[in-house]
């Protein structure tokens, strides 16, 4: 048995998963009750993306040795992965409960409580993995998003700096943090760090549509219409820049260019599925 861990383990570290199902597969015939054995073959199955042989597997061992934290924490990421919020939260619990200084683990509970409108709770297991680990990968990031979906945007701002600070060149962080002081009335800032977050990667929808929404508000019309054409191109189903760009072009004195983007936003916000609140989903 000790020997078909050994290569069970070999080839997940590998990362030659299909020998390490062939092997795990063959293994847990022979012992069914090793509780290893189950969660190394959950494991391979979850990084091959079945999911459902992953999680049957990482519950076998949960059942065989539930005192082990990493089986909650990897039945968690199958959860995570399937966006189930509420059970993935259920097993980080567990797994922080056995072994408490477990960053990362802290961190996927906070993202789980936000997803599940829990995001005070989120935002104290964030402040739990920074002190546990004060340069954790993304651990000021995670925290002032939480911090933004609740409207303090000051408490954001300083988050993500810090992240800046750590990963200078990260376009989600800067867009953010862009995003942020746009929201915090700081246009001027947010002109760099959105103009920074557009030249990283230069796919981001929503990064164009506030840039051209912050060049706007300073004045710069001509620059606004080229961020947000470029949004209407990367997002063409997205109303909110036809409607900034339409006034744009109002301002400008291009009636009729603008009259296009009217109706042009008019239409796709009809179109839109109404959820009782703003079509486009976000302000103008």
């Amino acid at each position: 048995m000790e020997a078909n861990r050994g290569l069970l383990l070999s080839y997940l570290q590998g990362g030659q998963l299909a020998r390490a199902v062939q092997v795990g597969r063959g293994s847990v015939v022979r012992w069914p009750r090793d509780a290893e054995l189950r969660h190394w073959l959950g494991l391979a199955y979850f990084k091959m993306r079945q999911n459902s042989l992953a999680r049957g597997e990482l519950q076998q061992a949960q059942a065989l040795d539930a005192g082990n934290a990493d089986v909650h924490f990897d039945l968690a990421l199958v959860d995570l992965d399937e966006s189930q919020y509420a059970p993935a939260a259920d097993e980080l619990e567990k797994a922080i409960k056995l072994k408490p200084g477990y960053p990362l683990a802290h961190v996927l509970l906070g993202r789980a409580y936000q997803n599940t409108n829990r995001t005070l709770l989120g935002i104290e297991q964030f402040k739990i993995a920074l002190r546990i680990d004060p340069n954790l990968p993304l651990g000021h990031y995670h925290l002032g998003f939480a911090y933004a979906s609740l409207g303090r945007n000051q408490e954001a701002i300083a988050e993500y700096q810090k992240e800046i600070g750590r990963n200078p060149n990260d376009a989600t962080v800067l867009y953010q943090l862009g995003h942020s002081l746009l929201e915090s009335g700081d246009w001027d800032s947010a002109k760099k760090f959105l103009d920074q977050a557009t030249q990283i990667d230069p796919q981001n929808a929503d990064a164009f549509y506030d840039l051209g929404k912050a060049l706007s508000v300073g004045g710069d019309a001509a620059g606004a219409v080229a961020a947000l054409e470029r949004s209407i191109q990367l997002k063409p189903s997205d109303p909110s820049p036809h409607y900034l760009l339409a006034r744009t072009l109002d301002k400008m004195g291009k009636r009729d260019e603008a009259r296009v983007e009217w109706q042009r936003f008019a239409e796709l916000k009809k179109a839109q599925p109404q959820t009782g609140g703003m079509a486009s989903g976000r302000a103008q």
